[in-house]
């Protein structure tokens, strides 16, 4: 029988999913997992669920799929040996790097792939399945007739969203919250840039709307047609619900599982009465009524898209307007805008008006002042102007048996202080990277662009394979400016199972045509290309934060990596120590897909450009292979490039991805690096500051109030202008990003002290040292080259 796996995001969400019939729960620690916005779990509760749930025989799984940094690491390592202690029955993951150490030293710990790992297809299962995986959680963007596909291919589990939120992205692949300012929904900070109010330039003047806001999945009466295809688990989607809300999603679909063969359509139709109090965003089934991906491409936009419904979850209850100190550590609020004035013991949602912070609450205090006006409690951190969403009502709660002891004093096991084992990379040898060679590289989608960028002398020229490049270059219509050498293919990084047979006999055609390099974004990729005598770049897609997801793609037999475009400098430093530089290809300008979209924008969408409230400018493109929505304002770091150099990244990217290249754009481009001259207009991306972290941030407050005493102690008491951050740098503030008028990050230098943290050049790469210290094991890869 298939699972029915239900959010729990706090204890009472917890409670609700088990009361109603919920097989297992997933749910997230303090870090580390992609909902960090959420109240999430602490030591002795996690500790006490587990224990608890396995009582009932009820299974909980944790949620570890975020990407982590360098700096990470250890703690990383800690929290691993601690959930291999408590025994959870799963970790839902992204990071190749947690998948390295738990094979190396947790190999009792489940894996079971996060949808942000982007797995579409059967040879992702596959692969992921022969690393030990268990079970996948397949990409949103899916239809049955590919599930089916996929399942028919595999003896892996497959998990499957079946209610919830949607990202309009194709999972795992959204810069766009990242670029904006650093809070990457790959590290779980996700600001949900595709619920913003845009406005678009229309033909004959301006427009707005919420375009690229999607409706909420519900797959209610697709149950049986996924449980015949064979589908492990369904999994609704909710951690940052309320728990009323999950009692009722959860009893819906317990219902349907649990009757549709006595009779399908009055399970479906008493299942979709249950779910008529879920207020949150109108209902879509996305991919699951297309028969061929053809038809999804074309058709799909207008099912998951409404411009004119707003990003907001639940019934709108106005905006926040008054305030006044409240009860306990609430604040009391008037709200203004609305229809419906909420009561006690109802559960509203909160969202800061700079998409900051949104935050599910049960009302419990309610005060009628003299001149009519409402005066409800809200969390305190909320204020004016900030709006507000009625989820349940009084009426639709109840009351759920408790699941964790009154006593949680015996639960009180946590990380520890364990030191992470030393992990060096696989050195390079004589003639490995002959294919990889120092110099510029330069990407474009068309083969016309080919021609443009060779006037810059690039060692090589990385080709996007895409609908219009493929058919060209399979028939050879283009006779190339360049040998095939010096050409690499660059594949796009989503891979359905419907288009997977077709990829991987066109990239056995093309190595039969003399093309021998490619650059892998998904791990159906790497399958596609094992043992075909290609040489395999992992792609920026492939995610490489650190050194142990590194060390996980090179035990695939790959030996070059494209840095990924969220990356800063000092992580891209600290994860390759100078003797490894040579393996890495470091993008210096690029138009970043920001969203990448699995279909055509509906026809209504008659625009390119379009802004947010805070002026910055973004394009889209429409295509046969989807939708790319990117900056007007490219990354670029293209005056750096000398300082890479010379701290051993010594091969550049200049990526003109999806965009037609102008002559006089790419000579702007080519001759600030040949002069080492920053461009006008341009955004440092996280190059500079790296990922947000509050962790961070409080640590440079503290690092900065330090100085600023011992300054004033050093002048006898007298008070100085606020000193420098990080690295020397101007103080950061919120450490937010915001761009001026042009696009340009204004966030404060890091600087560019040529400093790295770690010192493990030269120590040993293979196997364990033989005066035992605690070194991970590097599996050897064969050499490889023309």
């Amino acid at each position: 029988m298939a699972e029915l796996l239900a959010p729990a995001g706090n204890i009472e969400s917890l409670e609700a999913a088990i009361g109603e019939g919920a097989d297992a729960v997933y749910l997230g620690l303090k870090s580390f997992n992609a909902r960090l916005r959420t109240t999430n779990f602490a030591w002795n509760q996690f500790e006490a669920t587990v224990n608890s749930l396995h009582k009932k025989n009820k299974k909980i799984y944790v949620t570890v799929n975020t990407v982590s940094e360098e700096r990470d690491l250890e703690r990383l390592y800690r929290f691993l040996s601690y959930l291999n202690k408590i025994g959870p029955d799963g970790l839902i993951v992204q990071d190749f790097g947690v998948v390295r150490m738990c094979q190396e030293f947790f190999p009792d710990l489940v894996l079971h792939a996060s949808t942000q790992m982007n797995v579409a297809s059967s040879a992702g299962v596959n692969l992921l399945s022969r690393e030990g995986f268990k079970r996948v959680v397949v990409a949103r963007e899916l239809g049955l007739e590919e599930i089916k596909a996929i399942k028919a291919k595999t003896n892996t589990e497959l998990e499957v969203f079946v209610h919830g939120a949607l990202c309009v992205s194709e999972s795992g692949l959204c810069l766009f919250s990242s670029f904006l300012g650093g809070k990457s929904a790959n590290r779980g900070m996700c600001t949900q840039a595709c619920r913003r109010f845009y406005t678009a330039e229309v033909p004959g003047g301006i427009d707005q709307g919420y375009y690229f806001s999607p409706c909420d999945l519900q797959l209610i009466d697709k149950i049986p047609d996924l449980i015949d295809a064979g589908v492990e688990s369904f999994k609704i989607e909710g951690r940052m619900k309320s728990a009323e809300y999950v009692g009722s999603v959860v009893s819906a679909y317990r219902y349907v599982m649990d009757h549709y063969q006595e009779n399908k359509k009055e399970a479906v139709a008493a299942a979709k009465r249950m779910l008529s109090t879920d207020f949150a965003r109108n209902k879509t089934s996305y991919w699951y009524n297309f028969k061929t991906p053809g038809e999804g491409v074309e058709n799909a936009g207008a099912l998951i898209l409404n411009p004119k419904q707003a990003g907001g979850t639940g019934i709108y209850l106005g905006k926040i307007d008054k305030t006044k100190p409240g009860p306990q550590d609430f604040k009391m609020v008037t709200l203004s805008g609305g229809a419906y004035d909420p009561d006690p013991g109802d559960s509203i949602r909160l969202h800061k008006k700079d998409d900051t912070g949104r935050e599910s609450h049960k009302i419990r205090f309610l005060d009628t002042d003299e001149k009519g006006q409402r005066w409800i409690d809200v969390p305190a951190n909320f204020t004016s102007g900030d709006s507000v969403y009625l989820l349940q009502t009084k009426a639709m709660s109840k009351r759920y048996p408790h699941i964790l002891p009154n006593d949680l004093s015996k639960y009180y096991r946590q990380p520890g202080d364990e030191k992470l084992p030393i992990l060096d990379l696989t050195p390079v040898e004589k003639n490995e990277l002959t294919y990889f060679p120092e110099g510029l590289y330069i990407q474009v989608s068309s083969i016309e662009d080919v021609f443009v960028v060779q006037s810059g002398h690039p060692v090589r020229v990385i080709i996007e394979l895409n609908s219009t490049t493929i058919p060209d270059l399979l028939k050879s219509k283009t006779v190339l400016p360049l040998s095939k050498k010096q050409i690499i293919l660059s594949i796009d990084p989503f891979c359905t199972s419907g288009a997977e047979d077709e990829l991987a006999e066109t990239l056995s055609q093309l190595i039969e045509l003399g093309f021998k390099t490619f650059i892998a974004n998904n791990i159906a990729h790497i399958s596609m290309l094992k043992g075909k005598g290609a040489n395999v770049i992992a792609g920026p897609y492939l995610y490489t934060f650190n050194r142990w997801a590194v060390s996980w793609l090179e035990n695939q037999d790959i030996g070059a990596f494209v840095s990924p475009y969220e990356n800063s400098r000092h992580n891209l430093e600290d994860t390759y120590d100078m003797p490894f530089r040579a393996r890495v290809l470091v993008p210096v300008f690029a138009y970043p897909a920001l969203f990448r979209m699995r279909f055509k924008l509906p026809k209504d969408y008659d625009f390119t450009f379009f802004s947010d409230k805070e002026g910055m400018n973004f394009k889209v493109n429409s295509t046969p292979d989807g939708s790319f929505v990117m900056p007007e304002a490219p990354f670029s770091i293209i005056d750096r490039a000398d300082y890479l150099a010379g701290q051993g990244f010594k091969r550049i990217l200049i990526d003109f991805s999806k965009t037609k290249v102008q002559k006089t754009h790419f000579k702007q481009v080519y001759s600030a690096l040949i002069k080492k001259q920053s461009l006008p207009e341009t955004s440092r991306f996280n190059w500079k500051d790296g990922f947000y972290s509050p962790e961070k941030l409080e640590s440079y407050k503290a690092i900065d109030e330090m100085r600023r005493e011992k300054k004033a102690a050093g002048r006898g008491g007298n008070g100085t202008r606020g000193g420098a951050g990080f690295g020397g740098s101007p103080n950061r503030g919120d450490f937010g990003r915001k761009a001026d008028s042009r696009g340009a990050s204004m966030r404060g230098s890091a600087g560019f002290n040529g400093s790295s943290n770690r010192s493990g050049a030269g120590r040993s790469t293979k196997g364990r040292s033989s005066d035992n210290k605690n070194t991970a094991r590097q599996k050897k890869r064969p050499q490889k080259g023309f």
